[in-house]
């Protein structure tokens, strides 16, 4: 009698999303080959799916954190691979998960042979949580702002953290829902696109995160130790705009943004403060998958025309932690990186680490979510690739992840608890 096939996933099917899975299949015959496969959708309804091949051991079991891909959607021993090589159908499709309230569900199966399309022998779903248990999830309509806040649990207080994840229209509440699952009290801004936002704008007004700053800050549970200001891309000079220009941000992530003010001149109290420095699409180039490569598009930052577009850091307080992706498309992040702590150097500044990864493209977000290689730039107009080599930046999203933690631990704690302090 042939045994029956299992196919688990340990600890636990459920888990948060930043979370590991063990995935194991028994019951298969000695070295029998199978391919294993994934499939999601996401908020938008648009499907994800990756495979694998493998090939069992003796005692008839894969384990994807033992044995390698002999093909399919990556090569290799790697653990998570069917959850960050999930694609689209569709060239230049990013996935999107915003809404943190519903969890990523992912479901695994096997299947006979390497085609893929022999029976299938078993199948488990994983579903994977945003929102850690008594997190709570607060829409925030107060004044100007609109956003969400989350609050962990307990009586506090916890330190606050702005999240920029602004760029592009809407809301996004990935990013700070997780950072909450790890003690932070995390309030993610929309800028435009979402409730009765405009639906485009033309200028940006450094009074409005200036007004986040303050509702953080009034919070009953809220540190009073500063704030942090996590960012990507064009959120990026954003957030070294708020750390130069107004008090109480202690601790400032900046993940392959720019070191001047980007497409839309920045405004306070009713004055422009900084211009923006623009594209120029004769720099482009074309990829093989049909999308531009802008890395080189920006304006020279440090060029004498464009010295008003340049945020002066080096008047800022508090830490920065500059994080530079070297096969960042969308432009040179890691010149960026460079230029800044260069600047603050000749300063002599010390309030700066740098993290640069190798391999690793423009998107570098929460570990374990698709790896994205192009997708519609809300500036340019078109598909641009984003770059990075997926094994890669899927490794330095998991690295990452833990960083930015450990950053905002040792920035935003008062020093007396820092020791104590678990995040």
């Amino acid at each position: 009698m042939s045994s029956v096939v299992r196919l688990r996933l340990l600890p636990s099917a459920q888990c948060l999303y930043t979370q590991p899975v063990r995935v194991l299949v028994d019951g298969l015959r000695p070295s029998q080959v199978v391919t294993m496969k994934a499939r999601a959708t996401d908020d938008k309804g648009v499907p994800f799916h990756a495979s694998a091949v493998y090939r069992a051991d003796a005692g008839g079991a894969v384990d994807l954190g033992r044995e390698p891909s002999l093909g399919g959607s990556y090569t290799g021993v790697e653990p998570m691979g069917l959850l960050w090589s999930l694609r689209a159908d569709a060239l230049h499709t990013k996935f999107r998960k915003s809404d943190s309230r519903q969890p990523h569900v992912v479901r695994f199966s096997v299947h006979d042979g390497e085609a893929g399309a022999g029976p299938l022998l078993a199948e488990a779903t994983n579903e994977r949580r945003l929102l850690a248990d008594g997190v709570e999830r607060q829409p925030i309509k107060e004044g100007n702002i609109r956003g969400v806040l989350f609050v962990p649990p307990g009586d506090g207080p916890f330190p606050a953290v702005l999240d920029l994840y602004t760029f592009g229209g809407g809301l996004s509440e990935r990013r700070a829902a997780l950072l909450a699952n790890c003690g932070l009290m995390v309030l993610t801004l929309a800028l435009y696109g979402h409730d009765d936002q405009p639906k485009k704008v033309t200028k940006l007004h450094l009074d409005y995160f200036e007004e986040a700053i303050q509702l953080l800050g009034k919070h009953p549970k809220a540190m009073d130790s500063g704030v942090g200001i996590i960012s990507i891309s064009k959120s990026g000079d954003l957030a070294l705009s708020i750390a130069t220009h107004l008090p109480n941000v202690k601790a400032t992530a900046w993940i392959n943004g720019c070191c001047s003010n980007v497409a839309i001149p920045l405004y306070y109290r009713g004055s422009q403060i900084h211009s923006a420095l623009m594209y120029d699409s004769k720099h482009n180039t074309v990829t093989k998958s049909g999308a531009l490569n802008i890395k080189h598009g920006l304006h020279d930052p440090l060029a004498p025309e464009n010295e008003g577009s340049l945020i002066p850091i080096e008047r800022a307080t508090g830490h920065f932690l500059f994080v530079a992706a070297e096969d960042d498309l969308n432009w040179d992040s890691c010149l960026f990186a460079d230029q800044m702590t260069e600047r603050l150097r000749r300063q002599g500044k010390d309030n700066f680490e740098k993290v640069v990864y190798p391999g690793a493209g423009h998107y570098l977000e929460p570990p374990f979510g698709p790896y994205c290689p192009s997708s519609f730039h809300g500036v340019v107009g078109a598909p641009v690739a984003w770059g990075g080599e997926p094994k890669a930046h899927a490794k330095a999203e998991m690295h990452l992840w833990n960083k930015i933690q450990e950053f905002f631990r040792t920035h935003l704690f008062p020093e007396a608890g820092a020791a104590k302090a678990r995040l």
